[in-house]
């Protein structure tokens, strides 16, 4: 039932209010800045919007069936007319809880509230202490509320908690998550067969019934609020948190937690915890690019590359058939220094490293979540979620009802045979769209190409291989072209299947909003992930590898005209560097400006009639009303931007050794642009709890195994690491342990006529009689021309047994690390075994005092019975439970 006896809502009638429990309280002037109803005594906890269309009688009545069922559950509401509004159309109604309504949903919610100071003391000296003193905030900053054990509220036993002032026990955040509850859930219909109700507001806001939903921001955030009972929370954290020179600062993690509620908290906390991780990998992936620098002179093969007299007389075959000529090995000379930067000895010690680096921050992540956990009261926390929070559209659109075995009450259920069919179609709609974005970005990524490489290479045609001009690379002018039109085609195709997944998700009917959240992580990963990655994996595993030797060349689908690329002789690891640059810091650069740009433009528009308003005239309501939602998947596409940045550093980090750097970078950036944006641009989102990063975990978790897979392939088959070691230890033709003679053993040579019948003659200079190309192949004059020679076969063995001993190597390191490595700390461990020793040691003591008051009191029978209990002033409905023991006590 949504009636609750003995509360009694009081709304505005004009100037008077009505007359409630409190009596009739005149109309006073107060500032329109402030957080409270009009009387400058309750705390408004959330404002509902709406716009008064007198011709929608439909609207009318769902508003106020609704606010009449809000005021059944206790709620108090307030309503602004329009007429006090800056727009001249909006009405606002003010929502408050009162102390009763608050006490009965912290119950049912189970939200953990204070019993006892902790007084476990906090050992956690850490030595030199006085080198973080620039990097730290005031203490009151960093924790703004006194460290308590904690228990669930149990409004039975309100008198076990430390209940000191009722009106600030529950802090805001916990105050509109409570409210939001009730919103969620309050019907505003009900049908003629009385069955069925529509509720929630969400639904009001989809129907247009209302406007706006929102809590209230505490104060404006570049001053404090004028209100001394106003606690101007939102300044502090404008302060030391979001503006941008506070970098180097320390987050204030419990007082986002405080403000914003635990699952906005968790996120700050993990990508804090992230970037500091980051640096790491960022210093040795920088010295590894350092050392790739400094043996720059030391780089045998594309010094013979650059060489007039071994480049310069290497003639290469063509590597397209009708726009492409034949060229020298030497144009190629800037491109081959640019790739020994990243491939050299270095960057296997740098993929080895990557993939422990990422065991690492797993599991030290984990242990710091475990702490979040404990001291963010999230213990037990997925429970509660799977139990009691169950979405409202579930609760709408499943029509059939079943008793929980847990709760032991009536709820909806999805009945099996129809829950089966919806996740097949989703299964195979997510299937077919991820084939599709994988064959429009092959597609897509080949005619770049084609399309960069032909009008390159439209210059540099001739006939006579000596005008080439010798300082144009077209391989590399190709890469990055290619990856700039292949980029933008990627936030083209964003836009398309964000809406397919939200959709497809939709169709599924998760339960709880936790099950929403995680299988639309699962379905936009995989999207983003094809889209992002696709074209990298396509240069890393595929291109070059497949192609044939001429005369015999490999085609798509037996097409004549989709020959398979080649690399060029210095190898498509360049490229991979290339492709992953421009994504990468394509994507960072314009999310940053499009995180920061879009709300402020947004909120600069929307807002230009009040600018002009005295600030007595903009209420804090109006105020918060002119900012940008930020929506229930405001934080997952946080947490997608960041995933997506994390396979980047570690799924392809051994072709580019700086990419850790960039993304250093752009966290350092990130953290600050999210808090400012959230500050300041957004309305303040309603509080919610999450124990974990959730879904993202196991996402990471399986990206940093496929990390030290892909990065061995990598070493293997896309650098020329391992042809190089084969090369100096079992093929070189002189003494000296070097790589002269590289580039000659690794061309294999094609004799031109014959192919001569399928050219015309004046294709073919005069001085042109062989060709070379990228492969380990017999010569024309032997008999097993063109077939596979054993070096070839000696290589192949070579890059398996690496990959295999790498894959084995990390592997090792990886389980050890994390078998070594606990996931939740000694302390921890403790600290939530003496909270539970306390609350019950706590609760015993209590019900032995309510015992020993009673039995001076009353007088008592062997079957717990109590004679004459209302002279003492105890009510029936107040008894908490009743235990018999052989004393024979009734515990109250």
């Amino acid at each position: 039932s949504w009636e609750v006896s003995g509360l009694v809502g009081s709304r505005l009638d004009g100037d008077q209010w009505i007359e409630g429990e409190k009596g009739s309280i005149d109309k006073q002037k107060y500032s329109k800045d402030s957080v409270f109803f009009r009387d400058g005594v309750r705390r408004i906890d959330f404002v509902l919007s709406y716009i008064d269309d007198k011709d929608d009688q439909r609207k009318q009545e769902r508003r106020r069936v609704y606010e009449s069922n809000l005021q059944k559950v206790g709620l108090e509401l307030e309503t602004e007319d329009k007429t006090e509004s800056e727009d001249g159309k909006t009405y606002f109604v003010k929502i408050h809880a009162p102390w009763e309504v608050l006490a009965t949903y912290a119950d049912v919610l189970k939200i953990k509230v204070p019993f006892k100071v902790n007084d476990i003391p906090d050992n956690s000296e850490i030595p030199m202490n006085w080198l973080s003193t620039p990097f730290r905030l005031p203490e009151h900053i960093m924790n703004p509320e006194p460290d308590y054990f904690t228990a669930p509220f149990n409004k039975s036993k309100s008198d076990f908690f430390l209940i000191e002032d009722k009106e600030t026990f529950f802090p805001p955040s916990t105050r509109n998550r409570i409210v939001y509850y009730i919103l969620a859930r309050c019907p505003y219909f009900k049908d003629e067969c009385g069955d069925r109700d529509k509720k929630g507001i969400k639904r009001l806001l989809n129907n247009g019934t209302y406007t706006a939903a929102f809590p209230l921001h505490d104060s404006r955030y570049w001053t404090k609020s004028k209100d001394p009972n106003c606690e101007s929370e939102r300044f502090n954290l404008y302060k030391y948190w979001a503006k941008f020179f506070c970098f180097f600062k320390e987050q204030p993690l419990n007082l986002v937690r405080k403000y914003y509620g635990e699952k906005i908290g968790i996120y700050f906390a993990w990508l804090g915890f992230y970037t500091e991780m980051l640096f790491f990998a960022a210093v040795v992936g920088t010295i590894c690019f350092v050392y790739g620098f400094l043996t720059y002179d030391d780089n045998e093969w594309s010094k013979e590359i650059c060489s007039e007299e071994i480049g310069g007389n290497i003639v290469m075959c063509p590597l397209c058939d009708q726009k492409c000529t034949y060229w020298r090995l030497n144009i190629t000379c800037n491109s081959s220094w640019q790739s020994h930067l990243f491939d050299n000895v270095a960057t296997v010690f740098f993929a080895i490293f990557m993939g422990i680096w990422v065991t690492l921050f797993l599991e030290f992540w984990k242990r710091r979540q475990a702490r979040l956990e404990y001291e963010w009261d999230l213990v037990d926390f997925e429970e509660e979620q799977q139990q009691l929070q169950l979405r409202p559209e579930y609760e709408t659109k499943c029509t059939n009802r079943k008793l929980n075995r847990i709760t032991q009450e009536m709820e909806p259920y999805l009945p099996i045979t129809s829950k089966c069919a919806r996740i097949c179609l989703s299964g195979a709609t997510v299937l077919l769209w991820v084939s599709i974005v994988s064959l429009v970005q092959f597609i897509s990524y080949r005619l770049a190409v084609y399309a960069s490489f032909a009008s390159i290479m439209k210059n540099n045609t001739a006939t006579n291989l000596d005008v080439v001009a010798p300082y144009v690379t077209p391989q590399l002018a190709t890469s990055v072209t290619a990856s700039c039109i292949n980029f933008v085609i990627i936030m083209i195709l964003n836009l398309l299947y964000e809406r397919v997944a939200i959709k497809i998700t939709d169709m599924e009917i998760p339960k709880t909003h936790l099950e929403y959240e995680n299988k639309l992580t699962v379905k936009m990963f995989l999207f983003q992930f094809v889209n992002y990655y696709s074209s990298c994996f396509y240069v890393a595993f595929f291109k070059g590898k497949f192609v044939g030797y001429p005369g015999n060349y490999t085609y798509m689908f037996g097409s004549s005209k989709l020959r398979n690329e080649e690399c060029e002789p210095g190898g498509c690891l360049i490229e991979l560097t290339t492709q992953l640059v421009i994504v990468m810091t394509g994507k960072q650069v314009w999310g940053n400006i499009q995180e920061a740009l879009v709300p402020w433009l947004m909120n600069w528009w929307g807002s230009r009639k009040a600018r002009s308003h005295p600030e007595s005239l903009y209420s804090r309501w109006e105020q918060d009303y002119d900012l940008q939602g930020f929506g229930q998947l405001g934080l997952f596409y946080e947490y997608l931007e960041m995933v997506i940045q994390f396979g980047f550093i570690t799924l392809f980090v051994a072709s580019f050794p700086l990419a850790p750097l960039l993304a250093l970078i752009n966290n350092i950036i990130e953290v600050r642009v999210d808090a400012w944006k959230l500050t300041t641009q957004f309305r303040r989102p309603v509080a919610a709890k999450a124990h974990s990063i959730g879904a993202w975990e196991e996402i990471l978790g399986g990206m940093a195994v496929l990390s030290v897979v892909t990065n061995a392939f990598i070493v293997a088959f896309t650098s020329d690491m391992i042809p190089r070691l084969v090369y100096m230890y079992a093929y070189r033709t002189h003494d000296e342990l070097n790589m002269k003679g590289y580039i000659n053993n690794s061309l294999s040579v094609f004799n031109i006529s014959h192919l001569f019948k399928n050219l015309q003659e004046n294709e073919i200079p005069d001085v042109l009689l062989l060709c070379r190309y990228r492969d380990y192949r017999y010569p024309p004059d032997d008999k097993k021309r063109y077939e596979h020679n054993m070096q070839f076969w000696h290589i192949l063995a070579a890059k398996l047994a690496f990959i295999i001993i790498m894959e084995h190597v990390v592997f090792m390191v990886k389980f050890f690390v994390a078998w070594m490595i606990p996931d939740v700390p000694s302390d921890v461990r403790a600290r939530v075994k003496r909270e539970l020793s306390m609350h019950a040691e706590s609760l015993r003591h209590l019900t032995l005092n309510v015992c020993c008051i009673f039995m001076i009191s009353h007088s008592l029978c062997s079957n717990c019975g109590v004679e004459d209990d209302q002279k003492f002033g105890l009510k029936k409905d107040k008894i908490l439970y009743t235990v018999c023991q052989p004393e024979s006590f009734l515990m109250f």
